[in-house]
């Protein structure tokens, strides 16, 4: 296993922590292919899911082998490292923490014992119920004599750990067994790619909230986060995987058991935000859904503006659409810099103050004595908006308004994405129009919630909409025994693992 050098990723908009998804996970059942550099391409397509840390398991049937380490999936692997990395089956994972500090012990795959070999195991989601988990594996330490086992005694605090030293079953157990006895008890919203020396497993919890996909190689299987990854490798899509499905895919081919009824949920912020706009998710294309609820935006709140832009990239379809619908006509009034998307190199504090812009830059060309109507996808804390308006007034914007392409977000997730808490998200102490006068706009309008649940094509019960109405569809556990540093014992943000700051000593 390679280890980073503890430096943390800097976001470019400085103060501001947008929506973030925990994760994407990746897995290949691939004989006489090169499965790792599958899986870092597959990865590479999933780069927006998560951009803290990435990592990758290969196994040649009598042994696993993980490479992971901080920063993005360019960033962890060169070449001569994939090539090393042999095999006919791989997962991998690129991560965002929502359990669990963002330092090198935290990465994933994680690995640990079974009664047969190995077991490595790549999670998208967020349990509700990790302190349950972590009672089972303190009965299983204290069983075992006070061993304590896998990467929970290397420092790992996040929930996939748990689960990994879980996997762990009685001797005589096969994984597969062990695991269809497991997952039935572990709550909230997981999709889980894992594997043994020899089979590639993946999960997906009862609610379905998260998106996993499965695909035909002409040599083998992949399973996914997104369709986008499948296309990337040259795999066709055979179907989602089902809520509370488990399939194995080995030499036989692939056998599917379902350990719960399925009670689907998706997050709709999967259509809004998270997703890539290549995806599609329970047969509809996100990037309809989101061209679509800039024409719904554009019926429920016109505005008399001489162009219309979008907030590049996650606002542009929402834009594209906004434009169609009012016959304002769409333009870009931002460059973006291909080149950023996070940087190891944090500015001063008289850096910032020359208002450095590594991201955007407006174009002045474009701006200049124009009333605009600006779109983006979601406001969280306002300060990225705040920044925006301030670019294009300083560009010669006339009139600045924000049109959101979803409701205002005013309850926290506990299913996988990290938006800041409730005391922080800014719509859960404003009114809009006290929300406009924070970010300097002249107006500013979200989209209905119905709106946004039309746009996607799906039932209204089959959608999670919590961050926004605060209807939370998997029950969740009191205070004291939630929240992202709950397997942490020193618990502080940013804190690094050592002795007072580990799963093991909570345990």
């Amino acid at each position: 296993m390679a280890r980073g050098d503890g430096m943390l990723n800097h976001d470019l908009l400085p103060d501001e922590k947008g929506p973030q998804d925990e994760c994407g996970v990746f897995g290949v059942w691939a004989p006489g292919e090169e499965v790792a550099k599958l899986t870092y391409y597959g990865l590479y397509a999933l780069q927006h899911r998560g951009q803290e840390s990435a990592g990758i398991a290969t196994s040649d049937g009598a042994r696993i082998n993980v490479y992971k380490d901080m920063g993005l999936v360019s960033q962890v692997f060169e070449e001569t490292t994939l090539n090393s990395m042999k095999g006919h089956l791989a997962i991998g994972h690129c991560r965002y923490s929502t359990t669990g500090a963002s330092h090198w012990a935290n990465a994933q795959p994680t690995l640990g014992p079974t009664p047969n070999g190995t077991v490595a195991l790549a999670h998208n989601g967020n349990l509700t119920n990790s302190a349950d988990l972590a009672d089972m594996v303190r009965g299983k330490i204290e069983a075992d004599g006070g061993k304590v086992r896998g990467e929970i005694a290397q420092g790992n605090t996040t929930d996939t750990a748990l689960v990994t030293n879980l996997l762990n079953g009685d001797p005589g157990q096969t994984l597969e067994q062990t695991a269809l006895e497991l997952l039935p008890k572990v709550e909230g919203a997981f999709c889980f790619v894992f594997m043994d020396e020899d089979t590639l497993y993946a999960a997906r919890d009862p609610h379905g909230v998260r998106p996993l996909v499965l695909g035909r190689l002409d040599r083998g299987w992949v399973v996914a986060s997104e369709q986008p990854a499948l296309a990337t490798v040259g795999a066709s899509f055979i179907r989602e995987i089902e809520p509370g499905e488990l399939i194995a895919i080995d030499s036989n081919g692939v056998r599917s058991t379902h350990f719960a009824e399925a009670t689907p949920k998706g997050c709709v912020f999967e259509y809004v935000y998270l997703a890539r706009p290549d995806a599609a998710i329970a047969g509809r294309s996100v990037y309809e859904s989101r061209v679509e609820m800039g024409r719904v935006l554009a019926r429920e709140n016109q505005a008399e503006a001489d162009i219309v832009i979008p907030v590049p990239e996650s606002g542009t379809p929402a834009a594209i659409g906004y434009a169609e619908e009012s016959g304002i006509p769409f333009t870009h009034g931002f460059v973006k810099n291909a080149y950023v998307g996070r940087t190891f190199i944090q500015p001063s504090q008289t850096l910032r103050q020359l208002g450095i812009k590594l991201k955007l830059n407006a174009l002045e060309t474009v701006l200049k004595g124009k009333r605009v109507v600006v779109v983006d996808d979601s406001i969280v804390r306002g300060n990225t908006q705040r920044a925006v308006v301030r670019m294009l007034r300083e560009a010669g914007a006339s009139e600045v308004h924000v049109k959101i392409s979803s409701p205002p977000v005013k309850w926290p997730c506990f299913y996988g994405i990290d938006f800041a808490t409730r005391a922080e998200l800014i719509a859960n102490g404003a009114a809009v129009d006290e929300i406009a006068a924070s970010i300097g706009a002249d107006s500013l309008a979200y989209i209905s919630e119905d709106g946004m649940i039309d746009a996607t094509r799906q039932p209204r019960e089959r959608l999670c909409t919590a961050c926004f109405t605060g209807d939370y569809p998997i029950a969740l556990p009191d205070d004291s025994r939630r929240g992202k540093n709950l397997l942490e014992k020193a618990n502080q943000p940013g804190c690094e693992p050592g002795p007072d700051a580990d799963l093991q000593s909570v345990l």
